[in-house]
């Protein structure tokens, strides 16, 4: 069963912007792991943008609850350059109290917009 689904679009000129501006904002938003996946550093911001729009196609799959943590959900690349979801803390202990067991990802990028969508299911 389905319990929720996200969908969120990033700007990548104004993401890559935010990143320039702001220092350190990467390491807020992305953990180590993150930061050492394929596209996770660089000048290059397309994979950054879309693990942001993954990020916030989480909470929204959620239902947006306030103290989510950035770092408590992590868009990982997996076999064959799939990406996925691990959750931990936070993420995890909201995913727990909606029955939250099954997690789907999709990301894509076209022109300057990078896109993600999600879908949390209940197997």
């Amino acid at each position: 069963m389905i319990i929720g689904i996200g969908v969120d679009v990033v700007d990548m000129p104004r993401f890559a912007g935010s990143l320039v501006r702001t220092p350190g904002l990467a390491a807020r938003l992305f953990s180590e792991r993150e930061l050492n996946q394929p596209g996770g550093k660089g000048e290059n911001t397309v994979s950054q943008a879309a693990r942001f729009a993954a990020k916030e196609a989480v909470a929204k799959a959620l239902g947006a609850p306030a103290g989510l943590r950035w770092h408590d959900c992590e868009v990982l690349v997996g076999e064959r350059g799939k990406p996925y979801l691990e959750i931990s803390g936070t993420v995890l202990e909201t995913s727990k109290e909606q029955n939250i067991t099954r997690w789907h990802l999709s990301l894509s990028h076209d022109g300057a917009i990078a896109t993600a969508f999600v879908i949390a299911e209940n197997v």
